[in-house]
Formats: C-alpha cells, sequence, structure tokens
C-alpha cells in the first residue's frame, strides 16, 4: 500500500534510549539521512525516506514534537500541497524579559507575542523544559534563539514565529 502514502510521520523512539527502537527499524526499511539536529526542542529527530516517500522521525517529548511538527513537518505539508507560503508568518519582537539559550544550537523558547506600542512584544511562558506541556498551552508563538546568540537579554530583539 506504500502507493497511497504520501509521507510519514512517526513520533518518539528516535534518541538512543533503551526503548528507542524506531531507529532500528526504519534503518532496515528506508534510507535514513539524519538522526538528530542541532535545536532545541527536538535534538533526536529523523529524516529520510522509505520506498521514496520522506519520513518524519519526531522526537517524543510533547513540546519537542510541536516544535519540530511546525518547522519541518508542516512546511513539507504545505509545500506537497501546493502552497507557496509554507512557513508561519514571522516578526519582529523586542523581549520583555531575558532569553536564556545556549550557542551551538537554534532554541526555540514558548512566547506570548502581543501588538503594544507600535511593535510586538515577546515574553516566555515560564519554564521551559521539553516536557512542560504549559509552555506550549500558554504560549502563541516561538521566539528563535540563533545559534550563535545564546542569552539575549530584556530588550533585544528576536524573530518570532507566530502560531495563531
Amino acid at each position: 500500500h506504500l502507493e497511497k502514502v504520501d509521507l510519514f510521520v512517526t513520533s518518539g523512539g528516535v534518541s538512543v534510549g533503551d526503548y528507542d527502537m524506531v531507529k532500528e527499524v526504519l534503518g532496515r526499511l528506508g534510507e535514513m539521512d539524519f538522526w538528530k539536529v542541532a535545536m532545541r526542542p527536538g535534538k533526536p529527530q529523523a529524516f529520510g525516506n522509505i520506498g521514496g516517500k520522506p519520513l518524519f522521525g519526531l522526537p517524543g517529548n510533547p513540546v519537542s514534537v510541536m516544535v519540530s511538527f511546525e518547522q519541518f513537518v508542516r512546511p513539507a505539508l504545505r509545500r506537497m500541497m501546493g502552497f507557496r507560503d509554507i512557513f508561519r508568518p514571522a516578526v519582529e519582537a523586542v523581549l520583555d524579559a531575558p532569553l536564556k539559550g545556549k550557542t551551538g544550537r537554534v532554541e526555540f523558547i514558548r512566547v506570548v507575542a502581543e501588538w503594544r506600542d507600535g511593535l510586538y512584544h515577546a515574553v516566555p511562558t515560564g519554564p521551559q523544559g521539553s516536557g512542560i506541556l504549559r509552555s506550549m498551552v500558554r504560549g502563541n508563538a516561538l521566539a528563535v534563539i540563533p545559534e550563535e546568540a545564546g542569552t539575549l537579554e530584556a530588550g533585544s530583539r528576536v524573530l518570532v514565529q507566530l502560531l495563531r
């Protein structure tokens, strides 16, 4: 039934733990291009193909899945559907609080973005762990901290992807 499949998406099992079997199985079924990316949340991640069909192996933590889906799967689906605008709208925002990042990887911080005084402002939603659903539910945007930036102070400007 492979001819009826446009794209594969899995969630969980792509890291290096004792119960992460997806990596082994996918390696036998298809060709895998990579198993991790320099981003947080969402570092353990797979991409490849099975029978020429794209495969996205997303992490298992809920926030990691959401961020990974927004950065990779949603744009791929929109491209396959013929849309020209495949990414969420992005705006520049002023940080009303510092954002802690780590150099060497892109950080996606869940924030509340709002239009105020003629520009967007962004405030983090609280603790940012990849299993903290509250950080996702409270936010309406993702602040993107580039891999070379590290921590950004309040008053800094940052790119923000609007989710709703």
